[in-house]
């Protein structure tokens, strides 16, 4: 009995670490400060927004980049500095979204 009640404490654990924005795109938006914060030692900031802007577009499906970028631009306030600038990058990657959705590599 003391592991399921273990259980249900960590989950509240793991929820209370989620960003406050909550809802379906909390993830993306923990994962891609944590992507940010990984890449830091690249260099300046704009060098990681680059190597993180980079691996969205290879790695990520294209309904994760819709919502991440529907997120920042809606909001944003829960988003690193860099990851702001990773996901403007993306923006900018290919001239319309359509491209970029085209030439994604992942989903």
């Amino acid at each position: 009995m003391s592991d399921s009640s273990r259980d249900d404490s960590n989950r509240g654990d793991s929820e209370r670490d989620e960003p406050g924005h909550g809802g379906p795109t909390a993830p993306l938006i923990k994962m891609v400060n944590q992507i940010g914060a990984n890449n830091l030692h690249h260099g300046d900031d704009a060098q990681a927004a680059e190597l993180v802007a980079t691996h969205l577009k290879k790695f990520w499906a294209r309904s994760m980049k819709r919502q991440i970028i529907d997120y920042a631009d809606t909001d944003g306030s829960e988003l690193s500095p860099v990851s702001r600038l990773a996901i403007a990058r993306l923006k900018t990657m290919s001239s319309t979204v359509k491209d970029w959705e085209e030439t994604s590599d992942a989903g």
